[in-house]
């Protein structure tokens, strides 16, 4: 079973996934249209860049290839990965084929930290992809080779970012903001470039705009990574992997109670499912009999006592067969 403080720390990591899910009502009602690189951008390095003036530290030694890595995989190229394959995918189909990240993590968590692929796991996997699935597909749709692409790669770059975060862990005395900064910065100045040379700037902008881009600053980039790198820290990642899967329910949550959307019973279903794959995702492994915490050792035989020693053995101090003789 789960403890407590596991459950509690699964539930704050949750709240990352949740604002996420947030970001394409937030980009279609308050931000300039058509600038997703714009949006990204925006979203992390003005943050990123905040954080690194409070921390006051750079990386240092091997942390300055890290960070950068981490910062690409988990927000630079993850992001522009995901919103390419969303423009390029319609009717959702970019979320089902995200939603195989956790079968990355489930992969690349045994081949990098040594955790078992358990069967639970696999099943979880499949739930919360028709899970997905229920919740956001709409008939049949073309599929745009460069989309699927996309996605697949947003997938991996998000589970091999959540494995390697969870490998390297956190340099010594280096505070989680600061952690934090590191990565917005890279990513945003990683996607620097293909904003100004793909989008440029915008003509103007509106007190509806400012306040989207204060949003995604704040809720969407320092403190949901504050919370998720804080959650991988201490979950397995594995566990982490199944809590991004409440993103596309609360995307589907908000444009049903802001945008007056319909809501399905199929697709209820698929939220329950949803669910269903997080809980078993943070269901820990099963502990060994032999091990400390399994549970208090059976009592010691009374040293006094005499041990039932089979034909032909003597009794040794401590009651046990075998060994020289207790005078």
């Amino acid at each position: 079973m789960t403890s407590r403080p596991n459950i509690r720390t699964a539930a704050l990591t949750g709240l990352a996934p949740a604002v996420w899910g947030s970001t394409y009502l937030v980009a279609t009602e308050l931000l300039p249209p058509d600038r997703p690189l714009l949006a990204t951008t925006v979203r992390a390095l003005p943050g990123g860049l905040v954080l690194l003036a409070l921390g006051r530290r750079l990386p240092a030694g091997v942390w300055w290839w890290r960070a950068p890595v981490l910062g690409v995989l988990n927000i630079g190229a993850f992001n522009f990965l995901l919103f390419l394959a969303a423009y390029r995918l319609p009717g959702g189909i970019a979320a089902v084929i995200m939603s195989a990240q956790p079968m990355f993590v489930v992969v690349l968590a045994a081949l990098f930290l040594g955790e078992r692929i358990r069967a639970l796991h696999a099943l979880a996997c499949v739930m919360g992809a028709g899970g997905v699935a229920l919740l956001v597909l709409r008939g049949a749709a073309p599929l745009d080779a460069l989309g699927v692409l996309a996605a697949v790669g947003g997938a991996l770059c998000m589970g091999l970012g959540i494995t390697l975060t969870k490998r390297w862990g956190r340099p010594e005395g280096v505070g989680l903001l600061t952690f934090t900064g590191w990565q917005l910065t890279a990513g945003g100045l990683v996607l620097l470039p293909f904003w100004l040379s793909l989008e440029g700037l915008p003509d103007s902008l509106t007190g509806s705009n400012v306040l989207g881009f204060a949003h995604l600053i704040t809720l969407g980039a320092v403190l949901s990574y504050f919370v998720w790198f804080r959650g991988i820290e201490r979950l397995p990642a594995v566990a982490v992997s199944f809590l991004a899967l409440g993103s596309p329910v609360v995307a589907t949550l908000l444009g049903y109670l802001v945008k007056g959307e319909t809501l399905s019973v199929l697709q209820l279903v698929g939220m329950a499912v949803i669910l269903g794959a997080v809980v078993l995702g943070q269901r820990p492994p099963p502990v060994p009999a032999d091990s400390p915490a399994a549970g208090p050792e059976p009592a010691r035989r009374n040293l006094h006592e005499p041990h039932p020693a089979r034909s032909g053995e003597t009794v040794r101090e401590g009651g046990r067969p075998g060994g020289r003789t207790r005078p």
